[in-house]
Formats: structure tokens, C-alpha cells, sequence
């Protein structure tokens, strides 16, 4: 069967997140599609069969990190939208099954991918203690951003904060579900962006993600309303890094982005 590796929330190659991607007919057992994930290694690796026609959606997805499932994922989403989309395996929009619902992938005459994701449900909370120190900065605010995520939302200083961050992932650790999303506005929105992130999230095997679809479900709406505006563009500030488009829609969030196949082959086993 062939697997694609796939960037994501690029337009150029070994930049943004890169993901796996395999079409299936059907899933095999758990045990294989976590070996699977654990070979490619990379932060998700995304499963898809397509379904019966008729349904309220036209292909099943699941996503895996090398160490667990998980409930989202925007970049391996996009990723698997975008071979669909190149391969001719599926034309026009794309509805998936997923542990999240069905989620709809709309790709552009330009290739842009449009994802359409629930809005995440955000609740301030007071900073947990220890979380400053774990994290290496004093966080201004601090969210929890529901059950789909799983993510503990900080805002710190500005820009520079964020990306000078070096934080003990192992004390982060016990302090969220997945992970933690440090955010800041931008400190120069002449440069194309609205706010910036990174995403640390020990607790699923990635101690960093290059660029997280659905972290920003919860940055979309956190900034829109801060910002007074329903559309913005993230920064993730990884090494690799990547922009998010964003668009609150109520309960639903648009995230959009490119994304560039750049390994395909034949697995094996």
C-alpha cells in the first residue's frame, strides 16, 4: 500500500508538520495502526477508508502519534485532504468520521485546504502552580479548552516570550491532558500575522508540534475576541514553523493552509 509523508500549513517542503498519510479499504487493529504510527514517527500519522455512499460522511479518519490516538488533528487532516485531493481519490468537498464528528475538508482551485473544525470551548482558570516555573515565564492568562483538545491555554508577555521559551516538559507534563499552548500577539503585524503559539504536549510522545490545526480551535476564538476581528492568522514559532488562516464561525472554526507531499512509497508489512 502506498504512504505519503505530507508538510502541512506550508507551501514549501520541510517547513510546517509534517504527517503521514495511508488510504486503507478498512482499518486493521489498533495494535498495527500504533506500530505503524510509532515507524513514521512523526507527530501524527492519519488513517483513512472511504465509506459507503449515502452517509453523512464519505471517508473514515483516525489519527495516531507515535505513542497514542488521539481525539484531533488539524495538520495530518489537511494532510490527508490534500492526497485525496491530488491523487483524484476524491473530488470536491470532503467529509470525515471522526472521533470529533464529521469534520468537512474544502480544497481551493489554488490548493489551499479549508477545514471546518468545532470551536473549542474555552474557561479561565486560575495559572496552576508550578506551571510558571515548568514553562520558564509567567503566564498572563490561563484556559482550559475542553475535552476535544485537552490543552492548557497561557498567554505570556509578547512574541519574544514565546519564542524564547525552553521549557521542562517533563514538570509541564502535569499540568494538562495533551499539552500546553503558549500564545502572544504579534509583536509586528506588518509581517502577516496576527498572534503567535507553540505547542508542547509531552504527554502524547511530541515534545514540540511544528504546527497544530487544532490548537488553534482554541487560539482562533481566544484572539478573534481580543482582536475584535472573526479572521486572523496564526504564526506557530516551532523550528520548522507554519501559518494558520483562521475564521470563527460561532461554534465552528475555518482553519486553512497549504500543504506539499514530499515522500511516497510502498509499505511493506
Amino acid at each position: 500500500m502506498r504512504i505519503r509523508i505530507v508538510d502541512a500549513f506550508t507551501d514549501r517542503p520541510f517547513a510546517g508538520n509534517p504527517a503521514g498519510v495511508l488510504l486503507l479499504d478498512a482499518f486493521p487493529d489498533d495494535g498495527w495502526l500504533q506500530n505503524v504510527a510509532l515507524e513514521v514517527n512523526h507527530a501524527e500519522t492519519a488513517f483513512a477508508h472511504p465509506l459507503a455512499d449515502g452517509g453523512e460522511a464519505d471517508w473514515a479518519l483516525r489519527w495516531f502519534t507515535p505513542a497514542v490516538e488521539v481525539a484531533m488533528c488539524g495538520h495530518a487532516t489537511l494532510a490527508t485532504a490534500h492526497v485525496l485531493h491530488s491523487t483524484g481519490a476524491h473530488r470536491g468537498p470532503v467529509r470525515f468520521a471522526t472521533r470529533s464528528g464529521v469534520l468537512v475538508a474544502t480544497t481551493g482551485e489554488d490548493g489551499a485546504v479549508t477545514l471546518d473544525f468545532p470551536t473549542a470551548p474555552l474557561t479561565a482558570v486560575d495559572v496552576p502552580d508550578g506551571v510558571a516555573e515548568a514553562l520558564g515565564t509567567v503566564p498572563l492568562t490561563a484556559f482550559d479548552t475542553g475535552p476535544n483538545i485537552g490543552d492548557l491555554l497561557v498567554e505570556v508577555a509578547d512574541e519574544r516570550t514565546v519564542h524564547a521559551l525552553r521549557p521542562d516538559l517533563k514538570a509541564l507534563a502535569a499540568h494538562s491532558e495533551r499539552g500546553v499552548i503558549a500564545t502572544a500577539r504579534a509583536g509586528n503585524p506588518a509581517l502577516g500575522y496576527d498572534f503567535v503559539s507553540r505547542c508542547f504536549f509531552p504527554n502524547v510522545g511530541i515534545d514540540e508540534d511544528p504546527v497544530t490545526g487544532s490548537a488553534h480551535t482554541a487560539l482562533a476564538p481566544y484572539w478573534s475576541e481580543r482582536l475584535g476581528r472573526p479572521a486572523l492568522t496564526g504564526l506557530q514559532a516551532s523550528p520548522r514553523s507554519g501559518r494558520v488562516r483562521t475564521e470563527v464561525r460561532g461554534e465552528r472554526t475555518l482553519l486553512s493552509g497549504r500543504a506539499v507531499t514530499v515522500i511516497e512509497g510502498d509499505l511493506l508489512v
